[in-house]
């Protein structure tokens, strides 16, 4: 796989199980993904000659369908540009997605609300390396066109029918992560900070604060430890479809909503031969809701195990299989590469 990929300018025709629990558990999707390796930098430090790496460039499109009747198509590419020593990701499509969002009000109870939203996605970023150091700096930009092609005066807002958000944010990157497939030492901060304005064409005012830390350090020979810690805020009067939510292994999107969130996990691989490895994982997080304090919002826990197998070793490219228990319901996942992708 690896040499189809590099040499032969190949491509990883993957077979993709969609597996959300939210889009109803089970879905398909075809995704060919592009793969460029780009040689490493080299720097002359010192009277010294060092490299460092480069991240590759990828191409993707595709389309899928799920069991509740979401379907989308889309495609995107991320890369590098080397003489600028710049990272790029540009990505767009069109969804048409079924899901229920959930309400707490103020007796206590929960409702749950099943929305269509059909939406046009188009996300760009671009960051600069600084010097010859692991940080970045740039800008990303979001702009959504959505329409809810079935409301509830109880949950959205009339404006919320129909609608578009605008939003631009300024985007710091530290990362000396050793490959960004499946990272076996390194550490990655990165933290955006972002606004949505009628000034940018939006509808909403609001600004977004997200922030996330990646730790990765070989135990042994055979048994690496992984980390993850978030932090998410949102200010201001955003669509409900744009609140911070948890996002784990074992809960389904969007199911925990907050004006912020704050999330910790850990994930643990063994790799007991060349090309097969087993991982544990398990996380606790809050989503805080408007009103409430951190003390009055629950904790909820999920974790799981899984299985991955190394199916290009030249791109320390690992896919497999996870299973997951979160607060309410068992779930099962497709991984390939990092699960955590950020």
């Amino acid at each position: 796989m690896s040499d189809w990929v590099i040499t032969s300018k190949g491509f990883i025709p993957i077979p993709y199980l969609i597996t959300e629990p939210a889009l109803g558990g089970i879905g398909g999707a075809l995704v060919p993904v592009f793969i460029k390796p780009n040689s490493p930098y080299l720097d002359s430090i010192d009277g010294k000659l060092v490299k460092s790496r480069a991240k590759p460039n990828f191409l993707a499109v595709g389309a899928g369908y799920t069991a509740n009747g979401t379907w989308f198509v889309g495609g995107g590419t991320a890369g590098t540009i080397k003489k600028w020593r710049a990272n790029y990701r540009l990505f767009g499509g069109y969804a048409d997605v079924n899901m229920n969002f959930y309400r707490t009000f103020q007796n206590g109870t929960e409702g749950s609300f099943e929305f269509n939203i059909k939406t046009v996605p188009i996300y760009g970023q671009f960051t600069k390396q600084i010097g010859l150091s692991a940080w970045s700096l740039g800008l990303d930009y979001l702009f959504l066109n959505t329409t809810l092609a079935n409301s509830n005066p109880l949950f959205n807002t009339p404006k919320e029918v129909n609608s578009i958000v605008s939003k631009l944010g300024l985007v710091f990157d530290y990362d000396k992560r050793d490959n960004v497939f499946t990272p076996d030492k390194g550490f990655r901060w990165k933290t955006s900070f972002a606004g949505s304005d009628d000034i940018i064409g939006s509808d909403y005012d609001f600004t977004t604060l997200t922030t996330s830390a990646f730790y990765y350090v070989p135990v042994s020979k055979q048994l690496t430890a992984g980390f993850r810690a978030e932090y998410q805020q949102i200010w201001g009067s955003p669509p409900f479809y744009m609140k911070p939510f948890i996002s784990m292994r074992g809960i389904p999107v969007m199911r925990y909503q907050g004006s912020n969130t704050v999330l910790s996990e850990t994930e643990w691989r063994w790799d007991f031969s060349y090309r097969h490895s087993l991982v544990g994982f398990g996380g606790a997080a809050k989503a805080i809701a408007d009103g409430d304090s951190f003390q009055d919002s629950s904790w909820r826990v999920s974790g799981g195990a899984g299985y991955r197998y190394l199916l290009a070793r030249k791109l320390k490219l690992r896919a497999g299989i996870d299973i997951a228990r979160g607060p309410e319901d068992w779930a099962y996942y497709i991984v390939f590469g990092a699960n955590w992708v950020k």
